[in-house]
């Protein structure tokens, strides 16, 4: 018999500079530090930090990890869910008014998704609940949602 998970803790993303991630996801997403959750050295270095993002049950750490980071640059590690296409228009307005670089909404297989990339070019995407039909294609060779 498998034994029970109760959720995902905390997913951890690589960055080459603590500050500056930080920022990025204070300012895109209302990410909350939480100080007393820092990661330190033994020789006092801080390594890593966790943050609360509202509308995620899971903490979010980003770990200092450049070579990482670098290696993952284009690469989609998390979708995050939206309503709606609504929905994408006021995520698209809130990163213009930051002036954060995203895709168009874009056609994905069964919903459609706006695609952004955090300072480090990994690249998270902001997914609808609400899907299309078979009549909309989805657009394969956009190059925000092929690898760079």
């Amino acid at each position: 018999m498998t034994p029970t998970l109760r959720g995902i803790h905390h997913v951890k993303l690589p960055v080459s500079d603590l500050a500056r991630s930080v920022d990025f996801y204070t300012a895109v997403f209302g990410a909350e530090r939480l100080a007393d959750a820092d990661h330190v050295d033994r020789d006092g270095r801080l390594y890593a930090v966790i943050l609360r993002v509202p509308g995620l049950d899971p903490l979010v750490e980003l770990r200092l990890e450049p070579d990482q980071a670098r290696a993952s640059a284009g690469f989609d590690p998390i979708t995050l869910a939206v309503d709606d296409r609504a929905a994408l228009a006021a995520w698209s307005a809130h990163l213009d008014a930051l002036g954060v670089d995203h895709s168009p909404v874009i056609a994905a297989i069964r919903a459609w998704l706006v695609v952004l990339a955090d300072p480090d070019g990994t690249r998270l995407r902001l997914y609808t609940l609400e899907q299309h039909g078979p009549e909309v294609a989805p657009a394969e060779d956009d190059p925000w949602i092929t690898r760079a």
